[in-house]
């Protein structure tokens, strides 16, 4: 089904957001931790250059967020499609069935009541039933 796949794509992208915010929060801690064993003193630029780093897995975890709530969305959805397509399926088929019901009947009734004509040697007369 068409949101099985969707929901499918929505789930691998969060999986690689994930992944790319463990990436960059040890990449940080790595650089935090080398600036902090050599002593060494951050320029503005530097120290601005890690917060935009911590910036971009704030971002990426509100995407994540965002995404599950899509998801959420889609499987709600989902749900209440199939439920409304099984209705449709059920109700098509009583109709269905009723119209073939109202067919036969007409038919029946048009051969009961239509009449034959009967074609007697003395005369001839129409005979209904």
């Amino acid at each position: 089904m068409m949101f099985s796949s969707l929901n499918n794509l929505l789930e691998h992208i969060k999986e690689v957001e994930r992944d790319t915010i463990q990436i960059s929060q040890s990449a940080q801690m790595k650089l935090s931790n080398f600036i902090e064993e050599k002593n060494i003193e951050l320029t503005d630029e530097a120290t601005e250059a890690l917060q935009y780093q911590d910036i971009v897995s704030q971002q990426l975890s509100a995407t994540v967020e965002a995404i599950s709530l899509v998801q959420k969305s889609i499987q709600i959805f989902a749900h209440n499609f199939e439920a409304d397509e099984k209705l449709i399926d059920e109700n098509s088929l009583k109709l269905r069935k009723k119209l073939d019901d109202v067919l036969s009947e007409a038919k029946a009734k048009k051969e009961a009541f239509s009449g034959n004509v009967k074609d007697s040697s003395n005369e001839n007369e129409i005979e209904f039933f």
